[in-house]
């Protein structure tokens, strides 16, 4: 059920229509948690400033609130809404991630160095896929530990041998994740070039889900971040329940593929918003969920 709009923004759309009632006009139609739901009509709607005028707002939102703001949703008009509409963010946990920048920000720096050094060696990046798709459903310590095991039977081992590795180890899934493990062993030999065929991670994404049995976004993101690349979200049960906790998500509902582009874009603002990555935005809110920084 949708909550009642906090007076101040209500506040402030009046102020927004004061200053541009000639050209444009907005209308807080609904809030919940910490998003606000807007409609913009009028000229912006057509213009190429509309991401101007939408900011322009949160401009106002945030000298009422004194809270950081962002969009996170903006929908064009269509045929059945001839208005904008855009879903607003109030970000009030904006100075609790920058503290942890400030307490683990070099160890967070050594990271992205590690990250960076591991997509020119081919034995690297086979060796950090299969550590992806061992951390699925399972945890990144466990992962880390039967990754430094099992890299040199990584390459070659037969499923059988790694899943009795596995099964010893103490993994969830050894069965399965030996399947996929075996399975992306045609991939070795390839995946440096592969990645360089890529301009972003939303594209290589693309293909490793495609490509990499065992990947969804969530372990092709992971992959991607732990060989370089920053553009991605590793949307997990810490990221969920870090942005469920501040009203922004609701960690029950499926994470659909849709709804994993959705969280992305928040989390692509609340980067922007920060003047950091996703890349080193999961690890920040890793370490004030978990007290780590792990990979």
């Amino acid at each position: 059920m949708a909550d009642q709009p906090p007076q101040y923004a209500i506040d402030a759309a009046e102020e927004f229509n004061r200053r541009f009632s000639s050209d444009s006009a907005v209308e807080v139609c609904g809030s919940s948690g910490a998003t606000i739901e807007i409609a913009l009509s009028g000229n912006a709607c057509s213009s190429c400033c509309l991401y101007d005028y939408v900011g322009d707002l949160i401009l106002l939102l945030e000298a009422r609130s004194e809270c950081p703001h962002a969009i996170w949703r903006l929908d064009q008009p269509s045929p059945a809404e001839p208005r904008c509409r855009a879903t607003i963010a109030r970000l009030g946990f904006l100075s609790e991630i920058a503290r942890a920048a400030v307490a683990v920000g070099g160890m967070v720096d050594a990271r992205r160095r590690e990250f960076e050094s591991v997509r020119g060696s081919e034995d690297a990046v086979f060796s950090e896929l299969c550590f992806c798709i061992l951390t699925a459903n399972y945890t990144a310590e466990g992962g880390i530990r039967m990754q430094r095991a099992l890299s040199r039977d990584f390459p070659a081992a037969r499923r059988e041998e790694l899943a009795a590795k596995l099964k010893a180890m103490g993994h969830r899934f050894p069965n399965k994740r030996a399947e996929f493990i075996s399975e992306a062993q045609r991939l070795r030999g390839t995946l440096c070039s592969m990645l360089q065929r890529f301009a972003n991670g939303p594209d290589a994404r693309e293909w490793l889900v495609e490509n990499v049995k065992g990947f969804g976004y969530k372990e092709a993101s992971h992959f991607l971040r732990n060989v370089g690349f920053r553009d991605v979200a590793i949307i997990d049960r810490h990221i969920l329940s870090y942005l469920a906790a501040n009203g922004l998500v609701d960690p029950k509902r499926a994470l659909t593929r849709r709804r994993y582009l959705e969280i992305e874009l928040l989390l692509s603002a609340i980067a922007a918003k920060l003047g950091t990555t996703q890349a080193e935005l999961d690890l920040y809110i890793w370490y004030l969920k978990t007290g780590k920084v792990l990979k």
